[in-house]
């Protein structure tokens, strides 16, 4: 029986296959959400990426938003770049759909395959802080290298 992956080695499995060279960090503190990711990074909260999992109202398929931490999913104006409206999903299909508990949540390495937008607002930073599958742990990547790897198209998230 194969032994299961802890997250952050899922992630840094994943970086690996993506082509991705990133350091995971394993904070003294959470940064479970965006303003104790940017404190523990030394960062501005934009710098953060949340990813944040939705559901395709009509076509029922996980969607992964990767948003700058500064700012506030529109999901009318997601609705219109993407066309089908969001639907947010519950705890329980965040974990099992991506294999990380919120707070944790990585932008690669989920146990399904999700189409994966990013928020332009993303692409004005060097670098943005991901977590890296545990509420703790990030990673640092230049947001064009994050958009390509993860195949995400870029879309404006806010109105």
């Amino acid at each position: 029986m194969a032994e299961k992956l802890s997250g952050i080695d899922r992630v840094r499995l994943a970086a690996t296959e993506l082509g991705l060279a990133v350091e995971i960090v394993e904070m003294p503190g959470s940064t479970r959400t965006a303003e104790d990711a940017a404190a523990a990074c030394g960062c501005a909260v934009g710098q953060i990426v949340k990813s944040l999992v939705f559901v395709g109202a009509e076509t029922r398929r996980p969607l992964l938003l990767l948003v700058s931490g500064a700012n506030r999913v529109d999901e009318t104006g997601v609705r219109a770049a993407i066309g089908e409206a969001l639907e947010r999903p519950d705890a329980t299909y965040v974990r099992t759909t991506t294999g990380f508990a919120i707070g944790g949540v990585a932008p690669i390495g989920h146990e399904t395959p999700m189409v994966t937008y990013l928020d332009r607002d993303l692409l004005a930073f060097e670098t943005v802080w991901a977590a890296a599958g545990s509420p703790k742990a990030v990673f640092a990547v230049a947001p064009a290298q994050l958009a390509a790897a993860t195949g995400a198209t870029v879309i404006a998230v806010t109105g």
